[in-house]
């Protein structure tokens, strides 16, 4: 009994490891770069008139254009599913982009937000059309902006300006962005892949850290 209870172990020993450290590797691996140099958000103005930018944060882009009503509830799905979850982590920032003249629209939705959370770190942005327009075209995504400069997909941008994704997703393969919409896309997808960037960069830290100590 014995002799066949040491060979089980010295079976499962080596498989048991190699799941471990594979698992390890996937949970810790770069979430990949779809897109490079995305376009700065130069010709946008926050709220409050501030300039606002992508270099050096950690960015989840919307897009709504000139419809902010439509879009109150893709905003409370990713505040509950996401935004509320990260936005204490240093340089992460939700970045909304809408027309010139939504202003009070985008007010009042900030206002019903940050009765749910802290919105210190949630930005709505406005330019004009074709600013929106090109910012979205320099994603160079499979989707399509609306004919009100709007989508329900929202992307992951690095601090370099870079698109995050999936270039192997399970179900479409090149997954651009997050259909805000759906619940599970975001509460599944979209949150392990903000976690994946957020621990990059929180692993980045701590070895330029442990670097400067040395």
């Amino acid at each position: 009994m014995k002799k066949y209870l040491v060979l089980g172990v010295l079976f499962l020993l080596p498989i048991t490891a190699y799941i471990f450290f594979a698992s390890g590797v996937n949970n810790f691996a770069k979430l990949p770069v779809l897109t490079y140099s995305v376009t700065e958000l130069t010709n946008f103005t926050t709220l409050e008139g501030n300039p606002i930018q992508l270099k050096d944060k950690i960015t989840v882009l919307g897009f709504f254009g000139n419809e902010v009503i439509s879009k109150q509830g893709n905003s409370f799905n990713l505040v509950q599913k996401i935004y509320k979850k990260n936005h204490e982590f240093e340089d992460f920032q939700f970045v909304i982009l809408l027309q010139h003249g939504t202003q009070d629209e985008a007010k009042a939705l900030k206002e019903k937000l940050s009765e749910m959370t802290d919105t210190k770190n949630w930005k709505f942005a406005f330019g004009t059309s074709e600013n929106i327009e090109a910012v979205f075209n320099s994603l160079q995504s499979n989707l399509v902006l609306g004919t009100d400069y709007s989508t329900p997909f929202v992307f992951i941008i690095d601090k370099d300006r870079n698109l995050r994704g999936r270039d192997d997703d399970e179900d479409i393969g090149i997954l651009y962005g997050f259909d805000a919409r759906n619940v599970a896309e975001i509460n599944n997808k979209m949150s392990d892949d903000i976690k994946v960037i957020l621990a990059e960069y929180r692993l980045a830290l701590k070895k330029y850290n442990t670097d400067r100590e040395i």
